[in-house]
């Protein structure tokens, strides 16, 4: 995949250059619009390290085009909404319960979880584990299942709910409702003092810093916290 990545990094730098999406695949186009030539076709390993590098941003009209790099004017590029680095909304490829592949709103760029993992602690060691990033990013992706669309800023009270009984006919909310009940299960796993933190970094996305401002945490005290939740978690799903 490296040298297919490489391309397309290269191919992006050219002008009418821009990634369009079909189905779980990711055409790259030279030109204007879906007229244009398709060059190179991505998958979604690939997608997801364009994420990281050049960095992408919506482009009017769908599809992504790479972030202007520090030279360039960046005064047209939107920013992500404070305290949510790493944002890019998006969709993602979803399969429903009827076997329908369909598309779902998302964040397609960097979790808080994923963006922690790559600090280190005073002895120059991962300040997360393999197993509580792992948890963080399960948590993350149940979550935007049971979402079944809405942004991922909604409060999770607002997600379906699993009721009780059984049915012998699956409804196509059933997928969303099995997710929200292993979410709920996971936060419930973490306590009550941990979970709030979680689901705000976790679930919504928000930087560890504007967590700790809304939980009215002191400085640092969320960087405790969140890492006894994800261990939690990565318990709960039985991770390491």
């Amino acid at each position: 995949m490296s040298r297919a990545l490489e391309r397309a990094r290269s191919l992006l730098d050219r002008p009418g250059a821009w990634l369009d999406q079909s189905g779980a695949a990711y055409p790259l186009r030279l030109g204007g619009d879906r007229r244009g030539r398709v060059v190179l076709t991505l998958d979604e390993a690939a997608f997801r390290a364009l994420v990281e590098r050049p960095g992408l941003r919506r482009r009017d009209g769908g599809g992504w085009l790479p972030r202007p790099t520090p030279a360039a004017n960046t005064s047209l590029t939107p920013s992500p909404p404070a305290g949510r680095p790493g944002l890019i909304e998006g969709e993602r490829p979803v399969m429903e319960a009827d076997g329908r592949l369909t598309c779902r709103r998302a964040n397609l760029g960097e979790s808080p979880v994923a963006w922690l993992a790559r600090r280190k602690d005073a002895s120059g060691r991962p300040w997360l584990s393999a197993a509580e990033v792992a948890a963080g990013e399960r948590l993350r992706t149940e979550a935007e299942i049971a979402l079944s669309g809405p942004s991922l800023t909604m409060r999770w009270d607002a997600l379906p709910r699993a009721g009780g009984g059984s049915s012998a006919r699956v409804e196509p909310t059933d997928r969303a409702l099995s997710a929200s009940a292993r979410v709920e299960a996971a936060l419930g796993a973490c306590g009550p003092r941990l979970r709030a933190l979680v689901e705000q970094v976790c679930i919504h996305g928000t930087s560890l810093q504007l967590a700790e401002q809304h939980l009215f945490l002191r400085r640092r005290q969320g960087k405790t916290l969140l890492k006894q939740g994800l261990q939690a978690l990565a318990e709960h799903y039985r991770i390491g």
